[in-house]
């Protein structure tokens, strides 16, 4: 993430705050490390100290889903910057910041599950389960952290999905076999990074909600990034 190109250029949030730190200019895979030791440290520390074992489980797959999905939004920016992508779609992409507004809507969701809906329903909510009957507020506030990046992510993958498919059907018929090739590979990675948050389904049973969203998203992109994919190979 060390290239010289203008703040906010072609980038994501995420590359913009990062790079915009002074005295960090390091590479995608120390920064994707730094990532995944940092936020996975924390979160085994606080397990250990609260012996919450449950907690260290659903906080470590997390932060996989949320370290994958920068890779994904890294990968994703680094192809599209290529000369060759049309700057409309780079444009609507990146310019937007629409993955932001969708991002916290799916925040806010999940939030107003956890702490309002869930816990009307009796039983075990998913809090107490995850964190016990007095979660720790360290603990709590680390998760909401950890649940925002990868809320965030999942706002970049819908964002990534839909202006693909426009992408597609507006400009797909000029594109060279190469750039269709890099293309659907892209599109493909945005299906990965949904299918890879499946993993979130066994930390889920008994919120048949919160199964049944995950699932969801993830078939849409599939279908949208699929067809996408459909198109640029005719």
């Amino acid at each position: 993430m060390s290239e010289d190109r203008a703040l906010g250029e072609s980038e994501w949030v995420y590359e913009s705050i990062v790079r915009s730190v002074p005295g960090i200019k390091t590479s995608r895979s120390v920064a994707l490390a730094a990532q995944l030791l940092g936020f996975e440290a924390a979160i085994l520390v606080l397990a250990l100290w609260y012996d919450l074992p449950g907690a260290a489980v659903a906080g470590s797959v997390a932060v996989f889903v949320s370290v994958a999905g920068s890779a994904f939004m890294l990968g994703l920016s680094r192809v599209i910057r290529r000369e060759d992508s049309p700057p409309a779609y780079r444009s609507l992409l990146f310019g937007s910041h629409i993955e932001i507004v969708l991002g916290l809507m799916a925040f806010f969701a999940l939030v107003v599950y956890v702490f309002v809906y869930d816990p009307r329903q009796g039983g075990n909510s998913l809090l107490t389960t995850v964190l016990g009957d007095r979660p720790p507020v360290v603990f709590v506030f680390l998760l909401l952290v950890v649940s925002w990046d990868v809320m965030y992510r999942i706002g970049v993958g819908w964002w990534a999905s839909l202006v693909g498919l426009w992408r597609t059907y507006r400009y797909g018929d000029g594109l060279s076999p190469e750039s269709r090739t890099r293309l659907r590979r892209l599109d493909a990675a945005t299906i990965g990074f949904a299918a890879f948050q499946l993993l979130f389904l066994p930390l889920l049973v008994g919120h048949p909600i919160l199964q049944f969203a995950v699932v969801g998203h993830a078939a849409a992109v599939t279908v949208v990034s699929g067809l996408s994919i459909l198109f640029l190979r005719e």
